[in-house]
């Protein structure tokens, strides 16, 4: 079965052709980076232009760099949230209108579940039941996955997601957006023993996670107590480095801490990692070296950000198992009861 996906949740305009939910023949992103860093972050009025600028070339390359014709496609999956719901209908609608026009079925995914799924892809086992860790700009969660399409939460952010937290330091530190690599890069030569930094808890849940007050504290150490992010900063251009090195330490030992005694707490069999912030090499590497004695996956790194193969690859399980297209009344989904 060939999947054409179609992406389309905040700043990336995306298509892929998948087959049977694991072969990428195309994925084709159009990123929009370089229009939203000088705002330091998403500006979803010039997103959702963007997106209706892009949305048919990025569709019509993907499908002739899949070599394939729009009459090969068996299914189209559109993102149908979580995202920004200008940006959301943009990509619904063009999904619509192109199954109502050639009659191939077509189905909505929840955007997060697919990024779970990317960690699937490519010959990756499936092994249930597993933990879920999805990191990314807007959502922080532990999930316990029971198979494809079925998922219990465990944990969750209170406050800020974890990328949406490097993005904010990034700007304390007066890096460029997006926020994570450029702390990455940043922290490579920094001390991360040099501040003690602190996370917070949540009473009511051990595998919830709070970055709100880690965020706080650092404001109060690049530009001192009271600070305003528009103060001048109070420490050496050197000590920013350290600041980062730290701060990227203290956010992931928190998270593969409470991943790893989440598979202990519920007796999970793999982890599978999933979002933006999984993109991160410093994570992958502290993961690895934790030796926590269950398999872990983390999508190839072309499948970390945003893309349209896992958008396709999901859809393919989705429409097997309901073997039905979704109406054409499909409403955009801003978030996700089910999670």
């Amino acid at each position: 079965m060939l999947v054409l996906g179609i992406e389309s949740t905040c700043d990336e305009t995306a298509a892929s052709v998948v087959e049977d939910g694991v072969k990428i023949l195309s994925n084709v992103i159009s990123s929009q980076v370089d229009l939203h860093k000088k705002y330091g972050g998403v500006f979803p009025e010039l997103a959702c232009r963007a997106h209706i600028d892009m949305i048919l070339p990025v569709i019509d390359e993907a499908i002739k760099k899949a070599n394939v014709t729009i009459n090969d496609i068996d299914l189209i999956s559109v993102a149908q949230g979580p995202g920004l719901l200008g940006a959301l209908l943009i990509g619904l609608n063009t999904t619509k209108a192109l199954s109502f026009s050639t009659s191939i079925p077509y189905i909505g995914v929840n955007h997060i579940e697919a990024h779970l799924y990317a960690a699937m892809m490519e010959g990756n086992k499936n092994i249930f039941p597993s933990l879920g860790v999805v990191i990314s700009g807007g959502h922080t969660m532990l999930l316990k996955i029971n198979s494809i399409g079925s998922y219990e939460k465990i944990g969750t952010t209170i406050d800020d997601a974890i990328g949406e937290c490097f993005d904010k330091v990034a700007n304390i530190l007066d890096l460029s957006y997006p926020g994570g690599p450029e702390v990455e890069k940043l922290a490579k030569d920094g001390d991360l023993s040099k501040y003690n930094f602190n996370v917070g808890r949540d009473k009511n849940s051990k595998f919830n996670f709070s970055f709100s007050g880690l965020k706080t504290k650092i404001l109060y150490t690049v530009k001192g107590n009271r600070a305003k992010k528009n103060f001048p900063t109070l420490i050496k251009e050197e000590e920013k480095k350290h600041i980062a090195a730290s701060f990227q330490n203290t956010v992931f030992e928190d998270l593969i801490s409470k991943a790893s005694l989440a598979c202990k707490t519920f007796n999970l069999k793999a982890i599978y990692f999933g979002g933006g912030v999984s993109n991160s090499k410093t994570l992958r590497a502290l993961v690895q070296n934790k030796n926590l004695n269950i398999p872990i996956y983390f999508p190839n790194f072309g499948l970390s950000l945003d893309n349209a193969a896992m958008i396709a690859g999901l859809g393919y399980h989705k429409y097997t198992e309901k073997k039905s297209s979704d109406p054409l009344d499909l409403i955009a989904k801003t978030s996700y009861s089910k999670f």
